[in-house]
């Protein structure tokens, strides 16, 4: 276990250096231009990383138990920041609200997210085989889903909103939930979520263009074409480091929401298949850490922070690579942020503890015996 958590602490410190350099090569350009300063965006990104490091080895030493009791007050909390930035906080692009408390600005979707996967982790434990029973169980579970993925979607942040919902029910899923209780709610659930993509603009227009390239050939629309170009303009082994085409201003967005197509283009597509090889190893250790912890909250807990990691990921890539509608959704560890990155880093430090925690649980079961045999012997 001690390996498994060593291997996802490595992983994402990895991702994240990674991500320093190409954010360097991505936002130089922009930087100048826009700040008059080559590194201004890369200092910024790097105050994060280095917070974010902070708070993973802080969290790695906090007991992933007490999180269970807080998670109920935590979650109406958040709830109440959602329904709040509504009114108050600034909306980014049309998609999403962000809080500006002066010196640092964050997205409340963010922390929502990991919040609810503490929470169901906590419930689904709580509830045990009531789970399966709509009126005693599932039902009290889903209606914070619904709580806080619908202040999400309204926000509007409808790509985060919809990714949570499918992270939740995966976890109701894996929590014993009866599949006919899911599969009604996920009828209705898609049903509203194509209400919300109908209502707002920014989400319509991503989700029209893409329907429409898909229907006549092309691109959804300039940042998918720019991306492709990157993606295909490295080749095998990439045009290396810092002599990206598509960081200069071609792409928007290089730095945040399509930098996995400059990895495309600078380290190529071998580049590439590692990032994203990467991912699946973190995927893989947390998944195994999730089999092997001994209690149902941490087990919750250590899949739905290891799948919310690994998904998110793989849209990015998608994103960039014209699969999927535009969402806005960060590559993890390596897009250039804040909120996002601190709390994946939180995440991660949650899933080291797990890791760590029930490691020594297993060394005290194995030493007990021993300490009861050499007795016996005496």
């Amino acid at each position: 276990m001690k390996k498994l958590g060593l291997t996802i602490f490595l992983d994402a410190f990895a991702l994240m250096l990674l991500g320093l350099i190409i954010v360097m090569s991505a936002s130089s350009t922009y930087s100048v231009i826009r700040f008059d300063s080559l590194f201004h965006l890369f200092n910024s990104h790097l105050f994060k990383v280095i917070v974010g490091i902070g708070v993973m080895i802080v969290f790695s030493a906090l007991p992933y138990e007490i999180y269970k009791e807080y998670s109920k007050p935590a979650i109406i909390v958040i709830a109440i920041v959602l329904l709040l930035t509504l009114f108050f906080a600034q909306n980014i692009k049309g998609a999403g609200r962000w809080i500006n408390i002066g010196f640092f600005s964050f997205q409340p979707a963010d922390v929502a997210k990991l919040i609810l996967i503490i929470h169901l982790a906590a419930l689904i434990e709580d509830k045990g085989e009531a789970i399966r029973d709509y009126k005693e169980g599932f039902l009290y579970l889903l209606f914070w889903v619904v709580i806080i993925s619908v202040l999400i979607l309204i926000q509007p942040n409808v790509s985060n909103g919809i990714l949570l919902v499918l992270i939740s029910f995966v976890m109701l899923y894996i929590g014993g939930a009866k599949v006919t209780h899911l599969f009604g709610s996920a009828i209705m659930f898609l049903i509203g979520s194509g209400i919300a993509i109908m209502l707002f603009a920014h989400s319509r227009e991503r989700i029209f263009t893409f329907l429409n390239a898909v229907k006549h050939g092309g691109t959804a629309n300039i940042q998918v074409k720019q991306a492709l170009l990157g993606l295909g303009s490295g080749g095998i082994f990439g045009v290396g480091v810092g002599h990206s085409m598509q960081s200069n201003l071609f792409l928007p967005e290089s730095y945040g929401d399509f930098i996995f197509a400059i990895i495309g283009e600078e380290l190529g597509f071998i580049g590439s298949v590692i990032v994203l090889v990467s991912y699946l190893v973190l995927f893989t250790a947390g998944i195994l850490i999730a089999k092997k912890t001994k209690d149902t909250f941490g087990q919750l807990l250590a899949f739905g922070i290891t799948f919310s990691i690994i998904l998110y990921a793989f849209i990015n890539a998608a994103v960039a690579t014209g699969l999927v509608p535009t969402t806005g959704l960060p590559l993890p560890f390596i897009s250039y942020g804040g909120t996002s990155l601190i709390l994946l880093c939180a995440s991660v430090g949650i899933l080291v503890n797990i890791a760590y925690t029930n490691a020594k649980k297993e060394n005290a079961v194995n030493i007990i015996p021993s300490t009861s045999v050499m007795n016996e012997g005496e």
